[in-house]
C-alpha cells in the first residue's frame, strides 16, 4: 500500500560546520582585498598631499622672489629719479629749464599700500603647514620687527643721526644718530646725539640728529669701510628775504653760500685741500685767506656729543655714553678718562656737554641723568655734583671769571651755580612758553659775565640779566627750533643757529657794551649754506671768523665781517653735532655721530692782490 504523500526520500547533507567555515574564509578573502585596496589608496592620498606641499612651498617661493625683485625695482627706480632731479636742478641752477618734479619726490605721505614694505600674503596650507624655504623666517615676513629708520626702509646719515639724536640725531638730534643719532631735547643718541623736529618727530628727552645706540652700531659697522662720500648734499635751502625780530620787521643782510653744490672732482686746486679722507672746498666769489689742516683723529667707542678746548688750548675734552676724556692737542694722545663710579649701571648715559673753568683746574660735565659734576682734572676725582634740574642738561658754561656755572636742560630752566660751593645761586625759568617745547638747547655767558643767552625749541632765544635775574628780551626770527647760541669775543653780536637750516647774526643793542645804538636786539645777516640742521656755532677768538656744524655731515667757515662763505669742510660720515675753537691756537675741534673726534687747523693767508 502506497503513502498518501509521496515524499522524496530526504538525503542527509553537509556537516553545519563545514559550511560555516566556507563562509567565514569567503568573508576573510573579501576584507583582506579591501584592507589591501584602502592602505593602497592612503599611499596614494599621502603622495597625492605631499605634491600638493611641494607646490605650496615652491608657490611661496616664487611669490617671495617677485616681491623681492619688486622692492628692487622700486629703490633702483627711485635712486635713478633722484639723481636725475639732482641733474636737473643742478642744470636749472646753470640756467637751465625748470625742474619738473619727479614722481617718488612727490610723495609727502605714506606710500600707497602697493609700495609699503609687508610681506605677500600666505597661502594656505594643504594638509599640513608648508615650511618656509631657506630655512624659514620670523612671522610677519622677511622685514618684520624693523624700525621705520631702519636700513631696510631707506635709513642712512641723510635721514638718521642720527647719535645721533642738538644731537644728531633724531632723532635723532640731531645722527646718527645719533639718532640721532637724535638735545636732544626732543629724540636720540648723539645730537643734543637729534626734538627731531616736532615736525621731525623727536621727544622731549633728545636733540636732532642723533641716533641711539644700537642704531648707531648698525650704521658704524657698515660706514666704517667706507670714505666719506665727495659729493656733497644737494637739496639747498633758497630763502632770502627780511627776517623779522621782537622789535618788528628789518631788513637784514641774507648771504647764501652754494659750496655744498659744488663737485670737488671739478673745483680748481687751488680752490681745494684734500686728505686721506676729507676735503675742503672754498669759496670762488671770496678771496681766500684760510688754509685748513687736519691735526689729529681721535676715535671714541661711541657717538661725540659735545667738544670743548680749555682756555690755553692744551687740551680738548670729549663727551660720550658714559665717560669725559681729555686729550692732548700737540700729541693727540689720550691724558685721562672720566667716569663716575657710582652712575648708575644700566643702560646710556651720555655725556651732552663739557666745559672747562677758566684757569684749567675743573672740568664741569651734564649728563642724560639730570646730573651735572665737577671734576678736579689733576685729581680725576669729583668735586661736587649739582642736582636740581628735571630733565637731561644740554649745555653748560663757565662765567668769565671762573666762580659761577651756567646750566641748561629739556626741563625749560636756565640755573647758575657756584663752583666753590656746588650751591644753586639763580633760577631762570622760562614762563612765556608758546605751542613749542621751550626746552633750553644752548646756553651761553655774554663776555663781560653780565648777561645770559639761552636758546629753547620753541624757536626763541631768551637773554636774561645775570645780577637780578630779571629776563631782557624774546629774540624770535628762526623757523625752527635753536639749537645754538655764542657771543662775539666783543660782545656786540649774538650768534645762532637753527633746525631751519641758518645762522643769524644779532646786534646786542643796548645790551653790548658799547652802548645803546638800538634799544632790541635785531638781526644783522642770516648766513644760509647748510643743507640741514645747523646743530652748532662758535666764534675765533679774534670775532674773525665762524664756524658752524650740521647734520649734514659739513663745516662751514663764515666771515662775519663780510657774512660771506670762507670754505665747506667734509671730514665726517655722520652730523656734525659739536664744534669748538681754540682760545689760544689756530685750532678748531668737530665732534660726530661717526664715533670721532677730530681736531683741525685753520692758517690765516695773506690776502692776495
Amino acid at each position: 500500500m502506497s503513502n498518501v504523500y509521496n515524499h522524496r526520500q530526504m538525503v542527509p547533507s553537509a556537516p553545519l560546520s563545514s559550511r560555516v567555515t566556507e563562509l567565514l574564509d569567503a568573508l576573510r578573502a573579501e576584507f583582506d582585498s579591501l584592507n589591501q585596496e584602502t592602505s593602497n589608496m592612503r599611499l596614494f592620498k599621502d603622495e597625492y598631499d605631499q605634491r600638493v606641499s611641494s607646490q605650496l612651498n615652491e608657490i611661496q617661493a616664487v611669490q617671495q622672489s617677485l616681491f623681492e625683485l619688486e622692492r628692487a625695482h622700486h629703490k633702483i627706480k627711485q635712486q635713478y629719479e633722484e639723481e636725475i632731479l639732482r641733474l636737473r636742478r643742478e642744470l636749472e641752477a646753470r640756467g637751465g629749464p625748470p625742474v619738473p618734479p619727479g614722481p617718488f619726490l612727490q610723495q609727502q605721505g605714506p606710500p600707497p599700500p602697493s609700495q609699503q614694505q609687508q610681506m605677500p600674503p600666505q597661502l594656505p596650507p594643504q594638509g599640513q603647514q608648508p615650511m618656509p624655504m631657506g630655512g624659514g623666517m620670523p612671522p610677519g615676513g622677511m622685514y618684520a620687527g624693523m624700525p621705520p629708520g631702519s636700513a631696510a626702509h631707506g635709513g642712512g646719515p641723510s635721514g638718521s643721526g642720527m647719535p645721533g639724536g642738538p644731537p644728531i640725531g633724531g632723532e635723532q638730534h640731531p645722527g646718527a644718530y645719533m639718532g640721532p643719532p637724535g638735545p636732544y631735547p626732543p629724540g636720540a643718541h648723539g645730537q643734543p646725539l637729534t626734538p627731531q623736529p616736532q615736525a621731525a618727530g623727536i621727544g622731549k628727552d633728545r636733540k636732532p640728529g642723533v641716533m641711539t645706540p644700537t642704531q648707531q652700531q648698525q650704521q658704524m659697522a657698515a660706514m666704517q669701510q667706507q670714505m666719506p662720500s665727495r659729493h656733497t648734499p644737494t637739496q639747498m635751502s633758497r630763502n632770502v628775504g627780511s627776517v623779522p625780530t621782537s622789535g618788528g620787521p628789518i631788513k637784514s643782510v641774507v648771504a647764501n653760500s652754494q659750496l655744498a653744490d659744488l663737485d670737488p672732482d671739478q673745483v680748481p686746486a687751488n680752490l681745494k685741500r684734500e686728505g686721506a679722507d676729507w676735503f675742503v672746498i672754498f669759496n670762488p666769489k671770496a678771496p681766500r685767506l684760510l688754509n685748513i689742516e687736519n691735526i689729529h683723529t681721535l676715535d671714541h667707542t661711541s657717538v661725540v656729543c659735545c667738544v670743548k678746548f680749555s682756555h690755553d688750548g692744551k687740551f680738548l675734552a670729549t663727551g660720550c655714553n658714559r665717560t669725559t676724556q681729555i686729550w692732548n692737542v700737540s700729541t693727540g694722545n689720550k691724558e685721562c678718562v672720566l667716569a663716575d663710579d657710582n652712575a648708575p649701571k644700566n643702560g646710556d648715559l651720555y655725556i651732552r656737554a663739557v666745559c672747562f673753568s677758566p684757569d684749567g683746574k675743573y672740568l664741569v660735565t651734564g649728563a642724560e641723568d639730570k646730573q651735572i659734576r665737577i671734576w678736579d682734572v689733576a685729581r680725576r676725582t669729583i668735586r661736587h655734583v649739582l642736582t636740581g634740574h628735571d630733565q637731561d642738561i644740554y649745555s653748560l658754561d663757565f662765567s668769565p671769571d671762573g666762580s659761577m656755572i651756567l646750566s641748561g636742560s629739556g626741563d625749560r630752566t636756565v640755573r647758575i651755580w657756584s663752583l666753590e660751593t656746588g650751591k644753586e645761586i639763580s633760577k631762570l625759568s622760562i614762563e612765556d612758553m608758546g605751542p613749542k617745547d621751550a626746552g633750553v638747547t644752548s646756553v651761553a655767558f655774554s663776555p663781560n659775565g653780565k648777561l645770559v643767552a639761552a636758546a629753547s625749541l620753541d624757536k626763541m632765544i631768551r637773554l636774561w640779566d645775570v645780577a637780578s635775574g630779571q629776563p631782557l628780551q624774546r629774540i624770535d626770527g628762526h623757523k625752527d627750533s635753536v639749537y645754538a647760541v655764542a657771543f662775539s669775543p666783543d660782545g656786540q653780536s649774538l650768534l645762532s643757529g637753527s633746525l631751519d637750516k641758518s645762522l643769524k647774526l644779532w646786534d646786542m643793542g643796548r645790551y653790548g657794551p658799547q652802548g645803546p645804538q638800538r634799544e632790541i636786539v635785531q638781526c644783522r645777516s642770516t648766513l644760509h649754506g647748510h643743507k640741514d640742521f645747523v646743530l652748532s656755532v662758535a666764534y675765533s677768538p679774534d670775532g674773525n671768523w665762524i664756524v658752524s656744524g650740521s647734520k649734514d655731515r659739513g663745516v662751514q667757515f663764515w666771515d662775519s665781517r663780510t657774512q660771506n662763505t670762507q670754505c665747506m669742510l667734509q671730514g665726517h660720515k655722520n652730523s656734525v653735532i659739536s664744534v669748538a675753537m681754540s682760545a689760544t691756537q689756530t685750532y678748531f675741534a668737530t665732534g660726530s655721530g661717526d664715533c670721532r673726534a677730530r681736531i683741525w687747523s685753520y692758517e690765516n693767508l695773506p690776502p692776495s692782490n
